[in-house]
């Protein structure tokens, strides 16, 4: 297989790269370049959407008729590896994950009446699957959508959901018959978030940041016209979406760029004068290590992607390596810095969140490099990257099942 790129996609490569050069204010280069989370802030990430929707370039995933790029696999990978390689903020990841989901099993009115606004951002979605005693085991939820008519009342409570307090919609999996096996009485429910009975309150994380919430949902009252495929038909419909969390970006570029990172710093901090040093044998052999498993990994996944045939074990798979080899890089970086990581300063980063009740010092102290502020903030978020989307182990179960 050849894994190289033609003339036309390195002209598009081209393109990509003058593009992220001309509309990246610095405002947006810092978010980008001192982000710890797969989200930016919301105000953020809503702001750079709409760069990207005036060049109809928010959606590389769904299909032109739609509104999206319509582009190949190798075109969406050179995006990828574009914006990694710019360090521009990231849209919400729900655009990519709900679009496809719609496409495939909405009906023509909800097409018409979602997408349009999920790529302008003027819809903004929260994921609804978690609960606080389900959460691998998704098939035990307990949330209700009970019969009313036209209607559903929702009563329950789903936890871990990121950014729900900046959400107008959320995608819910609920749960419409306790009949049969577990996963025949689930639905999925589309639920506007300022309706009567959502009452949505913070989780405060490791790092002080406002990102997760839990949602109660009390008497909430839905239509059915907000279902998505069939009723009982949602396990089949949340599997679908999780496909396009698991594997829904390109990975190899973000393990890239956090790795060059990490690299850059090691080899630019003065030794003994606020960083890494440079010349600490085992750091370097680390390095080269975690360098050859990077840069095999994008092998890998060029060929996954650009092969004509798919096995359904490859985005477990993908998922498993790119969380592992992401959490083993911000490892080492936090290694590294020793105790340069110690100060906590979330004002010096664009976390992707608000850290409720922080008061930065009135001078903007900041000490040393940039990536000190970031280093153990991003290690903090990314020990969830083997949990969030389905956690590693269940992943295993099933790659054993399949391969």
């Amino acid at each position: 297989m050849d894994l190289s790129f033609s003339a036309d996609e390195l002209a598009f490569r081209d393109e990509v790269r003058a593009f992220f050069d001309t509309h990246l204010t610095p405002e947006f280069r810092r978010a980008g370049a001192l982000l710890t989370s797969v989200y930016a802030d919301p105000h953020v990430a809503r702001a750079w959407q709409g760069v990207l929707h005036k060049q109809g370039w928010v959606a590389p995933g769904w299909p032109k008729e739609y509104g999206g790029c319509g582009w190949t696999t190798a075109q969406s990978m050179i995006f990828s590896e574009g914006r990694a390689r710019a360090a521009a903020p990231p849209i919400s990841p729900m655009v990519g994950m709900i679009g496809p989901v719609l496409i495939h099993y909405g009906t023509d009115e909800q097409k018409a009446f979602f997408l349009p606004k999920t790529l302008s951002g003027e819809i903004y979605w929260a994921q609804g699957y978690s609960e606080p005693d389900s959460g691998s085991d998704l098939a035990s939820l307990r949330m209700r959508a009970d019969d009313a008519g036209d209607d559903f009342i929702c009563n329950g409570v789903k936890t871990w959901s990121t950014y729900a307090h900046a959400s107008n919609w959320i995608f819910c999996l609920v749960r419409t018959s306790s009949d049969g096996r577990p996963q025949q009485g689930i639905t999925f429910l589309l639920i506007d978030m300022t309706s009567p009975g959502v009452d949505v309150r913070p989780i405060i994380s490791l790092t002080g940041e406002h990102i997760q919430n839990a949602i109660y949902f009390t008497d909430v009252r839905v239509p059915k016209a907000n279902v998505v495929g069939a009723i009982g038909n949602g396990w089949t419909v949340a599997k679908h979406l999780l496909e396009f969390e698991r594997s829904g970006d390109v990975g190899a570029p973000m393990l890239s760029k956090l790795l060059g990172d990490t690299l850059r710093a090691a080899r630019t901090a003065p030794n003994g004068e606020g960083g890494m040093v440079a010349d600490d044998r085992l750091i370097a052999m680390k390095l080269a290590e975690l360098q050859i498993a990077v840069e095999s990994f994008e092998m890998l996944e060029r060929r996954i992607l650009l092969s004509t045939t798919r096995n359904p074990a490859e985005p477990s798979m993908l998922k498993v390596l790119f969380t592992e080899l992401s959490q083993r890089i911000t490892e080492l970086t936090l290694e590294a810095a020793s105790a340069y990581a110690l100060p906590f300063q979330p004002h010096a980063t664009a976390a992707g969140g608000a850290v409720p009740g922080h008061r930065p010092p009135n001078d903007g102290f900041v000490a040393g490099e940039p990536w000190q502020a970031v280093a153990p903030l991003k290690y903090f978020n990314d020990r969830a990257a083997s949990i969030y989307g389905g956690s590693n182990e269940i992943q295993r179960n099933i790659m054993a099942r399949l391969l």
